[in-house]
């Protein structure tokens, strides 16, 4: 894990996902790629893009059993896996920097495990750094625009894994 990870700007990869099955695939193969156990994934959208629907493909890939929640109210739902802690936030309802401190969000954000965070510029001034920004887009007939950054070398590796295993062109 890098405890300090090197800033890197990837230029964005474009993809097109036809349909919620790409999005799945999609998921499957971010899944496969080691470097996610410790990573910290944004997701940009707008409310319908798909963000929630992404991070519930991920966790079912991952291993996840049961209903996997939106946290749109609790702000945070966490899932426990065999060697694995993965936290799913949503901050679309976040309104001061101090609910980060009182949550106790800097001490999840410190210790290892994935993390997922929908809408994550309402947080912007507390979160740590990005490793990778998916941004995704509706397009017509349920196919979604997604765009993809990578800004650490962790985040590169995940693009990089991503490319070589498939999931993109």
């Amino acid at each position: 894990m890098d405890i300090h990870p090197a800033i890197v700007k990837t230029p964005p990869l474009g993809l097109i996902w036809p349909d919620e099955a790409a999005t799945e695939a999609f998921a499957q193969a971010l899944a496969r790629q080691p470097k996610l156990a410790h990573a910290f994934i944004a997701l940009h959208g707008d409310l319908g893009a798909g963000k929630t629907t992404l991070v519930r493909h991920l966790l079912r890939a991952l291993g996840v059993q049961g209903r996997v929640k939106s946290p749109t109210y609790a702000v945070v739902e966490p899932y426990e896996l065999p060697g694995l802690n993965i936290w799913h936030f949503d901050f679309y309802r976040f309104g001061d920097a101090r609910e980060w401190e009182d949550a106790g969000f800097r001490d999840i954000f410190a210790s290892p495990g994935l993390k997922l965070a929908e809408w994550p510029e309402k947080a912007a001034q507390v979160l740590p750094v990005i490793d990778l920004d998916i941004t995704l887009s509706a397009l017509p007939e349920g196919a979604r625009r997604v765009t993809l950054v990578a800004h650490t070398t962790t985040g590169a590796a995940l693009l990089r894994g991503l490319e070589l295993g498939g999931a993109a062109p």
